[in-house]
């Protein structure tokens, strides 16, 4: 199985990019969000029992698909400070050990874009960061910044790109089989 595990600060338009990735490739999509959304019901964000159970059902899941018989899996992924450091490393190996692969594939987006997408209605539908004094406040304080533990093999800045461009040049970079071949 071959993980595409994207990733990025809020806005950069992971989820969006990974749907259409998903449809060109055919692999299945794992946003983090519901993994969060899913454990934040009933622990507190942030909490020990909120960091374990979350990392324990992403990793399960990775251990599951790389185990089974599922071609690709495409995760979303945004760094903050209650992930673990020692999270990436276990991704790794919880795939590699299964005959797995892991790609890590970054997306960025100016600043300027950013700050117009973080207040979009999509992302409410979510439960995503949608406040953007609290994004100002949270960036500001290095909440999002990038710990630089991902060999990233493709960084693709999404700023005037389409999600579908997106998609399609992961698909190309990475030379993925794509649903439609």
């Amino acid at each position: 199985m071959k993980l595409i595990f994207l990733h990025g600060m809020p806005g950069v338009g992971k989820l969006t990019v990974a749907r259409e990735l998903a449809c060109v490739t055919g692999y299945k999509l794992f946003h983090n969000h519901l993994t969060v959304d899913l454990v934040g019901s009933v622990f507190e964000f942030g909490t020990p029992p909120f960091i374990e159970m979350r990392e324990k059902i992403w990793l399960d899941v990775f251990s599951e698909a790389a185990s089974g018989d599922l071609e690709g899996l495409i995760f979303t992924f945004a760094f903050e400070p209650t992930v673990r450091e020692s999270f990436v490393e276990g991704v790794r190996t919880t795939v590699e050990s299964r005959g797995g692969e892991v790609v890590f594939v970054k997306l960025i987006c100016s600043p300027e874009e950013l700050e117009k997408r973080i207040p979009s209605e999509a992302r409410s539908r979510f439960g995503k960061l949608t406040s953007l004094e609290q994004f100002r406040e949270l960036n500001d304080a290095g909440a999002f910044a990038d710990p630089g533990i991902t060999p990233d093999r493709l960084v693709l800045d999404t700023t005037n790109l389409s999600a579908g461009e997106v998609a399609s040049r992961i698909a190309s970079e990475l030379k993925l089989v794509t649903a439609r071949s």
